[in-house]
């Protein structure tokens, strides 16, 4: 099983026009954020209009589909369900049609409120469309809106009663909107292409619309876009401490992302480091598993002075659609998306790097095929330390029942998975693979210890 996160979002203002193409280029970028649905809306004259359905970025979007979504402003999102089924409904960028106007909001992250907030809306006479924490959100915008003399006031005060991970663009008729929540737990950042404004998960987007970098949004902060001037309001920054999601390093974000001021890419080249450094071992060759498994396997071969080589094949053609309906089924999905390099393993000793173990099924039986494959011995190492609790911030990590790490101690790990040896990064390295990074760390997945409180969760 691999680890994923909810969802990236988009956000762009452009008087120059054509928002729903610069805006379909930055979901292309943060396709690794989510495969299950997508969706983008516009203004246009002040009119809201949108698309959205299941699939990737690729598949939903077509040239007429663009062309009639057009618009000066434009939201975005690639969705991957924590909260929430794989529904159509359940796509975003959620919109809205109420007396004050229009809405579209993208949301990434998940509320721990969940259930408090849904009751009281309903008490209130709210019907809900989807199944999602985000709606929750839009309608909590919505309603604050009936009273404020603002979209960005809205957006002040509905984030107020939010408890969890939210990163949000809104957009309005008018504005533009970005907001973080006060623990920064997923990222969110701004950047500029002429006189046009945009707002990322991730740099990468930046970087595939031509947007240059400006700032990351700090926590609790909320920035508004309204024809073409940007304003920062700090007014929920108080008190405010980052602690983003640490696997952001480890595993979700892009390797060519920079975030909180590292390079994901030299984070985990460092994670690699130390891992050879805390569980060294006498190999002929270091191997990863795709994808962010191959730049911690660079670290580990550079401190270790082992040869680095390309263990795996991947198949690009497989998505997350592809059926596996029982275990027999998943581990023939293995075998179709990944292949061992015969002439790189055969008859050597190999250290295998992955980002992480969950329930140690799929980590097997990738050690199976480098077995078939000749491999003489296999090493194990993780890029992360194991999983002892479940995520509520938008991590799809299961409850204890399933985290093999809470079942078994690391010697047994080591016997169910096949390795020779097994050796998991230490919590303690964790500060330790992203030094420039300006922000702290959310470690609860490692520790169970959470800075927001997750009682009845």
């Amino acid at each position: 099983m691999s680890i994923h996160e909810e969802c990236g979002v988009f956000g762009i203002y452009d008087p120059a026009g054509d928002c729903a193409r610069t805006t379909y280029y930055g979901l292309y970028s943060l396709q690794h954020r989510g495969q299950e649905a997508c969706g983008i809306a516009t203004i246009n004259d002040r009119e809201l209009s949108y698309h959205k359905d299941l699939g990737l970025v690729g598949d939903v979007f077509h040239q007429d589909v663009l062309d009639r979504l057009g618009g000066t402003m434009a939201v975005g999102h690639v969705r991957y369900s924590t909260t929430g089924g794989v529904r159509r409904e359940n796509a975003q960028p959620l919109t809205l049609k109420y007396v004050k106007g229009t809405l579209a909001v993208a949301h990434n992250g998940n509320l721990v409120n969940t259930p408090e907030l849904r009751t009281s809306f309903e008490y209130r006479g709210a019907i809900f469309q989807t199944t999602t924490d985000s709606e929750l959100i839009a309608y909590a915008i919505a309603q604050e809106r009936l009273r404020c003399g603002s979209a960005e006031e809205a957006v002040c005060q509905a984030v107020k009663g939010l408890r969890g991970a939210f990163s949000l663009i809104v957009m309005s008729a008018r504005k533009l909107i970005a907001a973080r929540d006060p623990w920064g737990f997923r990222p969110l950042c701004m950047g500029r292409r002429g006189q046009a404004v945009v707002f990322a998960s991730e740099s990468c987007a930046l970087d595939a619309v031509g947007a240059a970098f400006e700032r990351e949004i700090d926590p609790g902060e909320i920035v508004v876009v309204e024809d073409g001037q940007v304003r920062s309001i700090r007014e929920n920054c108080a008190g405010a401490t980052s602690h983003m999601c640490i696997f952001e390093y480890i595993y979700f974000a892009r390797p060519d992302s920079v975030i909180c001021g590292q390079s994901v890419h030299e984070a985990r080249l460092e994670a690699g480091r130390i891992l050879a450094r805390e569980h060294p071992v006498d190999a002929d060759v270091v191997i990863g598993v795709p994808d962010s498994g191959l730049d911690a396997a660079m670290g580990y071969a550079e401190e270790s002075g082992i040869p680095y080589g390309q263990g795996f094949v991947k198949n690009r053609y497989i998505g997350r659609t592809f059926i596996t309906p029982d275990q027999q089924s998943r581990e023939q999905a293995v075998r179709i998306k990944l292949g061992a390099l015969r002439s790189t393993v055969e008859g050597r000793r190999v250290v295998m790097i992955d980002d992480s173990i969950v329930r140690g099924t799929t980590s097997r039986q990738i050690i199976s095929l480098l077995r078939e494959a000749g491999a003489k011995e296999v090493h194990f190492r993780v890029s992360a330390p194991p999983f002892i609790a479940p995520c509520y911030f938008g991590t799809d990590i299961p409850d204890k029942k399933d985290l093999i790490a809470c079942r078994h101690t690391v010697e047994e790990i080591r016997r169910l998975v096949g390795a020779d040896t097994l050796g998991f990064l230490s919590v303690d390295a964790l500060e330790r693979i992203a030094p420039s990074a300006a922000c702290g760390f959310c470690k609860g997945c490692f520790t169970e210890e959470y800075h927001v409180a997750t009682a009845g969760m």
